[in-house]
C-alpha cells in the first residue's frame, strides 16, 4: 500500500522526521508490517510511505491496511490525502 498524507504542525524537515520516525515505529510494532518513507523526503508537511505485508489470504490484508489507515489517522496529527493498494 502507499500512503499520501500531509502533516499538520510540520514546519521544518525535523518536524517532519519527528512525527515519520514515530508513526514509523509505532506502526511497525502494533500490525508487523514493513514501512518506510518512499518519496517526498524534502517536503516540510507532506509525505509518501510504502508499506508492506505478506499473507496467503487477501482479505486479512485488506483488514490490516484498514486497522492501518483507521490508527494513522487516530493516533497522530495527520490528513491522509491518497491510500493506493495492490496486491501481488
Amino acid at each position: 500500500m502507499q500512503i499520501e498524507i500531509r502533516i499538520e504542525d510540520s514546519f521544518t524537515l525535523k518536524d517532519k522526521r519527528r512525527v515519520l520516525k514515530s508513526l514509523i515505529e509505532r506502526t511497525k510494532r502494533n500490525f508487523n508490517v514493513s514501512i518506510a518513507e518512499v518519496d517526498n523526503n524534502e517536503i516540510v508537511n507532506f509525505a509518501t510511505l510504502g508499506l508492506s505485508t505478506v499473507s496467503n489470504s487477501t482479505r486479512f490484508i485488506d483488514e490490516v491496511f484498514d486497522k492501518i489507515l483507521g490508527f494513522l489517522e487516530n493516533n497522530f496529527n495527520i490528513e491522509i490525502v491518497k491510500a493506493k493498494r495492490e496486491l501481488i
